[in-house]
């Protein structure tokens, strides 16, 4: 249990660069690294993921831990990825109209940015070279990245995903699955989900301080795709509680911290509760996580019993080879287009995936020199 939540600890002071960049870190830690799965099971993880709604890469975390340590690995792994974020996002809600907005500050998220260009083209890489292996599944995937980067949106996405799990269950099935293994989900985390969907509002009408958690669980329970889906469902929830520079800051600042993009939600906590700012905060960041989280534990525990069916290994094949495509278009666009400027951020990733890749320079030295060149070039 110590050695899950110190992996994701680290991890969680060192994953800049939001969703696909944290799928890239974690295939790097436990795949390539710790060798706590292979790249088969690590990409059925990350195909469930994109089905449900809630924070993508949170949940492949969740699931790693659940894998190496039951409900009680899943929870450290949360806790280890997600403490470092909530702790930053907790210090710069305190310092906000002060830290954020300087040219040190920006310069340094700069270079990290540069960073996530490089963790996201070496997972993507990756992941195609195990995925992306016959005519059909580099097909899928290059039409999923074609209409990801000429509609993007979640709609998109969604979409996308759906039709490459119909053609995969069709021509990609491996005939040597079985067929009749029969799929039972787990009852109570499912009912636990509906349950508080349902009747939290209701009961935060008789119960104000379950007002902020039950908007938050709502927002959480509704967010395909990951992040950056959030903002407008939180956008609506807040109102004019707090003001637009307020909540776009939080925004800005959630892009730049490493560890998950949901815990802009404890960054809003903070400002919604100005008498309890850390209650707030807490608050929030679970109520936005939950959903997802009881989603996943509805379906996981039986997840490789579902994926042993022949229809559904097809499925999972073409999902696999469409979250590639995924990788591709998120590499281009946030992570690629708001890092590279000019020809020399662009010398520095040829840079830095030769000090990753052939000299094997671990990511904690990575991100250093990435924040040093963000300081040098201010």
């Amino acid at each position: 249990m110590l050695s899950i939540f110190k992996a994701f600890f680290a991890l969680g002071w060192i994953s800049f660069g939001g969703p696909a960049a944290h799928i890239g870190y974690f295939r790097i830690t436990f795949v390539e690294k710790l060798k706590w799965l292979d790249d088969k099971e690590y990409g059925q993880i990350v195909a469930l993921s994109q089905f449900l709604p809630g924070p993508g890469s949170s949940q492949v975390g969740f699931a790693l831990g659940y894998k190496r340590g039951g409900l009680g690995g899943a929870c450290l792994a949360f806790i280890g990825f997600t403490l470092p974020s909530v702790l930053i996002m907790l210090v710069l809600a305190v310092l906000s109209s002060q830290l954020t907005t300087t040219p040190m500050f920006q310069s340094i998220v700069h270079g990290l940015k540069l960073l996530a260009v490089i963790v996201v083209a070496d997972a993507t890489i990756g992941m195609y070279k195990n995925f992306c292996r016959q005519k059909l599944t580099i097909g899928l995937c290059i039409a999923t990245a074609v209409s990801l980067l000429v509609f993007p949106g979640i709609a998109t996405q969604m979409l996308v995903l759906a039709i490459a799990a119909i053609i995969g269950a069709k021509m990609l099935a491996n005939q040597q699955a079985n067929i009749d293994q029969s799929f039972r989900p787990s009852v109570a985390p499912l009912v636990l989900f509906v349950l508080l969907l349902i009747g939290l509002p209701f009961v935060a009408q008789q119960l104000p301080m379950l007002a902020l958690f039950s908007d938050f669980y709502q927002a959480g329970s509704l967010v395909f795709g990951g992040g950056h889906v959030v903002l407008p469902l939180l956008q609506n929830i807040v109102g004019d509680q707090i003001s637009q520079d307020t909540f776009l800051t939080g925004y800005a600042v959630a892009q730049a911290v490493p560890g998950p993009m949901f815990t802009f939600a404890t960054f809003i906590g903070y400002e919604l509760l100005p008498d309890a700012p850390l209650f707030g905060s807490l608050i929030a960041t679970l109520g936005v996580f939950l959903p997802g989280f009881l989603l996943l534990l509805g379906v996981l525990r039986n997840w490789q019993q579902l994926a042993s069916n022949k229809l559904v290994s097809g499925a999972i094949n073409g999902v696999n080879a469409a979250v590639v495509g995924l990788l591709v278009a998120a590499l281009y666009q946030p992570v690629f287009s708001s890092a590279v400027v000019d020809g020399l951020d662009f010398a520095l990733i040829l840079v830095g995936f030769f000090l990753l890749k052939q000299l094997k320079l671990p990511i904690v030295a990575m991100v250093v020199f990435y924040i040093i060149t963000g300081v040098i070039l201010l």
